[in-house]
């Protein structure tokens, strides 16, 4: 069961051990996919979101999850962590850049963050949302740059909205078919290319049109 593993590695890799979770605890489960997707969305936590979602998604079929409960959870949490990664970057974004030094909460991911939200403006809060790292950031640059808190919620509910249900009707509908559950990571990565072809056409016909 969960025997041998340790808490680092389970909190880490809570999709893999999602299963055995849900048979163990039970309810309980909702708490700790809630903790997952709230920590990873609102205090820079390199969380499986993306595949935790997909997983929940997955086992709903099986009748272990309720497809709706999870997607309210998971709804609710990266809302109000996009919400509290929003006010420490208004709150003390210019302190921890100066600070980070860190593999993960490093200038570099922070200086990318802020790249991305420069092109991108509101739309990157939606789009970095299926972009692992840099979603973890952009509500914090969309903070240091004192973005209007109006206009950042409402991108940030577009955001998660179109997160949540795309990650969790590929679990749903596709979870369980071994070939798309093993090759997840390159699914995810065709939903990133898809997401982001609007913007880059608009960005090359920008250049073209000033060539």
């Amino acid at each position: 069961m969960l025997d041998g593993i340790s808490l680092l590695d389970l909190i880490l890799h809570v999709d893999k051990f999602l299963d055995v979770i849900t048979v163990q605890y039970g309810v309980y489960v909702y708490i700790l996919i809630f903790l997952v997707i709230f920590c990873e969305n609102g205090i820079f936590f390199p969380l499986p979101g993306d595949s935790l979602i997909f997983a929940g998604a997955a086992y709903a079929v099986k009748g272990q999850l309720s497809l709706w409960l999870l997607f309210v959870i998971c709804f609710v949490a990266a809302v109000i962590g996009g919400i509290l990664n929003y006010y420490l970057g208004v709150a003390v974004g210019r302190k921890i850049y100066d600070r980070a030094k860190g593999r993960f909460i490093s200038r570099e991911n922070i200086d990318r963050a802020t790249a991305f939200y420069a092109r991108h403006g509101g739309k990157a809060i939606v789009f970095s949302r299926f972009i692992p790292i840099i979603r973890q950031f952009t509500p914090f640059v969309a903070g240091i740059s004192k973005m209007d808190f109006r206009k950042f919620m409402i991108w940030n509910l577009v955001g998660v909205t179109a997160w949540v249900i795309i990650c969790a009707a590929m679990g749903y509908f596709f979870g369980n078919i071994p070939v798309v559950k093993e090759n997840f990571s390159a699914v995810v990565i065709g939903i990133i290319v898809v997401s982001l072809l609007p913007a880059l056409i608009g960005f090359l016909r920008t250049r073209i049109k000033r060539a």
